[in-house]
């Protein structure tokens, strides 16, 4: 593994670099900054959005045959790190990474020539359809039903913790079409508009006072057979193959962006006359820190070459799951111990997410710290239960 990049790699990272520099204005930094939940407010990531759509950028992780900017692995991640460690927001996963990927490798011609101009464009805002109540870690036991109804399936069931399905304009969903077998058999991966008629969103309030996730009722809601990808009762196989994109993104570099400014808050954050920054117990746990995110970025770059030889991501991902969270939670607990009682106030957030310091008590940089941190508790169960994740990387990748 060459952990140096060429001189054509060099050139694309200083071209990256100029874009933001020209792109990412200073109200969606802050924007970004001030949000304490896990994706940034739609109008806020769509408006960068469309500015990467327009630039031809949006598309980082497709092939160019479907509209995407056919970047290598190691270009990709050099545009995700360069993005985190300038400021952006996050780019909505759903959509992108997700149901964009399932619908071009396994969907039909005609469901790629609707949905991927759509996805791209940001007209269609995607959320995701798997955790159920009573099936979130253990998704293969969900129960939300989809009976065959001539050219239609009807819908009934709900789904939880349905991250942005209150602003989405589709979501994805695995549902039950079968019983009969095995648990991971009779699932079946459909494609459902959240204008039809039979779908209620109900908000979940977060202990961060936030609106970010919704459960999602389905009463006799019809949609067309067309919008099923792929054969019915296949959805397990189809869900494992997103999962495994869900898992091997570049998150190295936002931790490396959060941590950058824990520095900076222990700088500015006075113990005894002192900074917090020479105080033994922060430095030390700060180099912890850092060097956690230094063992991740290597095992990010492995992946990366594995995906450069034409290999899946692979349950390796995992492994950057289970320890991303643990040094994401990390940096939101030491962000509170550094701003000591300041921490305690927990301005509530503006409808859009943003945190409102209009009367925080404290500097202005601590007033997101215990939104940001009541916020990445959940981390250790949304995108697989840490557990899970040390289950599959004991028997697929250690073979225990």
């Amino acid at each position: 593994m060459d952990l140096e990049f060429d001189d054509d790699l060099k050139a694309f990272q200083q071209e990256v670099r100029a874009f933001l520099d020209e792109q990412l204005t200073q109200d969606i930094r802050d924007a970004t900054a001030k949000t304490t939940t896990v994706w940034v407010d739609k109008e806020v990531v769509m408006e960068w959005h469309r500015r990467l759509y327009r630039k031809g950028w949006i598309g980082y992780f497709w092939p160019k045959e479907y509209g995407g900017t056919g970047w290598s692995p190691t270009q990709q991640y050099i545009f995700l790190q360069e993005c985190a460690q300038a400021g952006a927001p996050r780019l909505i996963p759903m959509s992108l990474r997700y149901v964009g990927p399932v619908i071009f490798t396994y969907g039909t011609q005609e469901q790629k020539d609707y949905f991927l101009p759509r996805i791209l464009s940001g007209e269609h805002y995607w959320c995701q359809g798997y955790s159920e109540p009573g099936a979130g870690s253990d998704l293969a036991s969900l129960n939300m039903r989809a009976v065959r109804d001539g050219d239609e399936y009807v819908l009934n069931g709900s789904k939880i913790w349905t991250t942005n399905a209150h602003v989405a304009d589709w979501i994805f969903c695995l549902v039950r079409t079968d019983n009969s077998g095995r648990k991971q058999q009779g699932i079946t991966f459909v494609l459902v508009d959240m204008k039809s008629p039979g779908i209620k969103v109900d908000p979940i309030i977060t202990l961060g006072l936030d609106h970010e996730v919704n459960q999602v009722f389905f009463d006799d809601v019809r949609i067309p057979v067309s919008q099923r990808v792929g054969d019915e009762g296949q959805g397990w196989d189809y869900g494992k193959f997103l999962l495994e994109f869900e898992r091997a993104g570049g998150a190295s570099g936002e931790y490396k962006a959060a941590i950058q400014k824990l520095r900076r808050m222990c700088a500015a954050q006075v113990s005894g006359q002192v900074p917090l920054i020479k105080d033994p117990y922060f430095a030390t746990e700060l180099s912890r820190l850092e060097i956690g995110v230094m063992a991740l970025e290597m095992t990010e770059r492995r992946i990366m070459s594995s995906v450069a030889a034409g290999q899946r991501p692979g349950p390796e991902g995992s492994v950057l799951s289970a320890t991303g969270v643990e040094i994401n939670q990390r940096i939101s607990e030491l962000a509170v111990e550094a701003m000591d009682y300041y921490a305690a106030p927990l301005p509530p957030p503006s409808p859009s997410g943003m945190v409102n310091d209009d009367h925080y008590p404290g500097p202005s940089y601590g007033a997101a710290v215990m939104g940001k941190y009541l916020n990445k508790r959940a981390a250790s169960i949304y995108g697989g239960a840490k557990e899970i994740q040390r289950e599959i990387i004991s028997k697929a990748v250690l073979h225990l």
